[in-house]
């Protein structure tokens, strides 16, 4: 019987290793609403700068999010001083109202792609700034708070290629 348990348990340990992923950090927002000038920053340094790595932007949503896409403005902040921006715009419910994502119960999570195949240049810390981007059709000024994004991450894994 301990030969079987000792068995089981490096199986678990070699199946429950995530050799591939190198950072993932998450942060709540202000009790599920996500305010139009909160700008979420994660810095990171420790970073391969010859391996190729693929970037996601992580969402976690509850039914009281109103809409069925979600626009972010990315920015991606070099040791250099160089800053690359972007923005997104994530698919986050079917056109049935079905919410994409992962998990079980009121929040869904969501993998969204950032930055596929990116080499980091030279070893420092970079700074990867989120806000979102939301407006209601016909209005300039965005949405105030925007209800049900419960919390943003980041995740960076090497990539496949």
């Amino acid at each position: 019987m301990p030969k079987n348990l000792f068995v089981l348990v490096v199986l678990i340990c070699c199946i429950s290793c995530n050799d591939a992923l190198l950072v993932s950090e998450y942060k709540a927002t202000d009790k599920g609403q996500w305010n139009k000038d909160h700008t979420i920053e994660f810095t990171f340094s420790e970073v391969d700068t010859i391996q190729r790595h693929d970037m996601f932007i992580n969402v976690r949503n509850d039914a009281t999010f109103p809409y069925s896409n979600l626009f972010l403005i990315a920015e991606l902040n070099f040791p250099s001083g160089e800053t690359v921006k972007d923005t997104l715009e994530y698919e986050m419910a079917l056109p049935d109202g079905t919410w994409l994502g992962t998990g079980h119960g009121s929040i869904k999570e969501n993998k969204l792609w950032y930055k596929e195949n990116i080499v980091f240049p030279s070893s420092g810390v970079y700074t990867l700034s989120v806000s979102h981007a939301m407006r209601k059709n016909g209005s300039v000024d965005g949405i105030a708070n925007l209800p049900g994004i419960t919390d943003v991450g980041f995740e960076i894994v090497k990539s496949n290629e």
